[in-house]
């Protein structure tokens, strides 16, 4: 059965990945995002007393959901309208979780884990086992079915009224009661494992056993002859020789049992009875092999799918605990990109503040350099558009009042290192090593943001990588966001501007107010001659 929660038509795992994915979570600093998806804020009488411990599974979904990218206005709309749902329903969507979750947890314990690493048991054990997970199957779709049942009609998103609907296809009454029926007709084998530890306490149940009608010829020594099963009776049905079962079970157990016993020696009758009763269990447990199966990929598949709604409903409980806005974005054409009071989120997370905000329209532009003061909120500027486009691509909300971009599944950050002594070589032949990574691996609709890239020269050298690399890139069609330093470029870059008339460029600012305070914003202006560092200085000498 397909899960189809995170994709209206695909299972997960199908879409690719973002091949930069290890340079923009260190560039934009992700983990933090991660980490705080998989912490609950935790409340007493209405007041948050504090967050829980981060459940590294659901950080890791996060981690992965966001690094895989939807590619078209229809998945991240199907996306948003279950997360909307999500949100709206997230008590029912954290126990239908837990459910799960505890389901596998139990799995594993009932040996799961052992069958993959090949570690094998007694047959006994293992049938005992066997009945157990099929148990585990049934009563953990009964629950999830019932639950989902009760409050689907208050879900607004298709998809997961559709997946409603195939649980109900596909694990129907009648299966769930015949399921039922089996279960309580083996059930009486796992109250005879032959040790304590073969039975979990927290299932262990022992039941009436059933009633078995043999037929044989008495043959020469007073041995039986021509064994063959008349009847096996339970609690709620019967299954005789002449039935399709029946018959079926007689040529399993003939091949299994050939040959004949002594009646007379009756400790050779118990071990046949317990072989009988070992292999007319395992022959009904056979007949299940096929639910198990459909379903064995199943619920790892749930699990990780309902994770990634829990992870965003613990997401948003840390926005709304801090105040911050949230909208869920509107995907524009490719030359689109505007917003209204954009904030950097992972500086919200980490300092626990509520970062100042943008507004900027800056559509149809193929290049935007950003210049001004040191200190001024450039880099966080350019890190609130990198990390709002990758919460947008997965289908997450963005921390602003409005944001519009297009789709653009080829992203990438070329953001300055600090040389550290794990660097083979020096800090400009790095730069260039990922910048070629990057050229390596461009689409057809690429971004890339540059931070301070190439600073590491001198200024006119930089200035004429950054000079070459920018332009080579918008001609190739990419859009390109660039933070510098190198006043050269920019100054170069806004004279051809002028000359051309190109509308395809744009410059901000850093805005500084007269008496040299940064309001960390910022606006359109042209490239300035100066990163006033003097008023840093004075600052420094101030506080001294």
């Amino acid at each position: 059965m397909n899960v189809f929660l995170l994709y209206e038509d695909k299972d997960w795992g199908s879409a690719p990945k973002y091949s930069d994915a290890n340079n923009i979570i260190h560039d934009l600093g992700l983990k933090t995002i991660f980490s705080v998806s998989a912490k609950e804020v935790l409340r007493e009488d209405g007041k948050v007393t504090g967050v829980s411990q981060e459940d590294l599974f659901l950080s890791q979904t996060m981690k992965t959901v966001m690094m895989t990218p939807l590619t078209s206005e229809k998945e991240i709309m199907y996306r948003q309208k279950m997360l909307r749902d999500a949100i709206k329903k997230k008590k029912l969507i954290g126990e239908l979780y837990s459910l799960v979750e505890e389901m596998l947890r139990t799995w594993d314990v009932l040996g799961r884990k052992e069958n993959r690493k090949g570690v094998t048991k007694s047959s006994a054990s293992r049938l005992i086992s066997d009945i157990y997970v099929l148990k585990l199957f049934v009563e953990t779709l009964s629950t999830l079915k019932k639950r989902l049942g009760e409050e689907i009609l208050q879900f607004d998103a298709a998809g997961f009224h559709a997946f409603y609907e195939r649980l109900c296809k596909t694990f129907t009454k009648e299966k769930e009661e015949a399921l039922n029926k089996i279960i309580e007709d083996i059930s009486f084998y796992t109250g005879d494992a032959k040790k304590e530890e073969d039975i979990p306490a927290w299932r262990a149940k022992a039941t009436l056993k059933p009633k078995f009608v043999l037929g044989f010829q008495i043959a020469g020594g007073l041995k039986c002859d021509q064994f063959v099963v008349e009847e096996v009776s339970t609690k709620n049905q019967k299954f005789k020789s002449r039935n399709s079962f029946g018959e079926r079970f007689q040529e399993f157990w003939n091949m299994k049992k050939p040959g004949a016993f002594d009646v007379r020696n009756m400790p050779e009758i118990g071990e046949q009875v317990d072989a009988l009763e070992y292999e007319v269990v395992r022959f009904v447990v056979s007949y299940c092999s096929s639910f198990i199966y459909e379903f064995s990929h199943f619920f790892d598949e749930l699990r990780f799918e309902l994770g990634f709604y829990k992870a965003a409903i613990l997401l948003e409980q840390h926005i709304n605990r801090f105040g911050l806005p949230y909208y869920f974005p509107t995907v524009g054409d490719r030359g689109a990109l505007r917003f209204k009071n954009l904030k950097e989120f992972v500086m919200a997370m980490e300092q626990r503040i509520v970062p100042v905000g943008n507004t900027c329209d800056i559509s149809d532009k193929m290049l935007l350099v950003i210049t001004g003061a040191n200190q001024g909120g450039k880099s966080t500027f350019l890190r609130s558009i990198g990390i709002a486009q990758i919460m947008m691509q997965c289908g997450l909300p963005v921390i602003a009042d409005q944001y519009e971009s297009g789709i653009f599944p080829s992203f990438f950050t070329h953001f300055t290192r600090r040389e550290d002594s794990a660097m083979n070589s020096g800090r400009l032949d790095e730069e260039l090593n990922r910048m070629s990574q990057i050229v390596d691996h461009l689409g057809e609709f690429s971004m890339v943001l540059l931070n301070e890239s190439f600073a590491t020269t001198t200024e006119k050298e930089g200035s004429v990588i950054a000079y070459d690399i920018a332009k080579a890139l918008t001609e190739a069609g990419v859009k390109v966001l660039t933070v510098t330093h190198l006043l050269s470029f920019a100054q170069r870059i806004y004279k051809e501007r002028e000359e051309n008339q190109d509308t395809g460029i744009e410059f901000f600012s850093a805005e500084r107010a007269e008496d040299g305070k940064r309001t960390y914003r910022m606006i359109q202006h042209e490239p300035e001659l100066t990163s006033f560092g003097i008023d840093l200085y004075n600052s420094i000498i101030e506080e001294a």
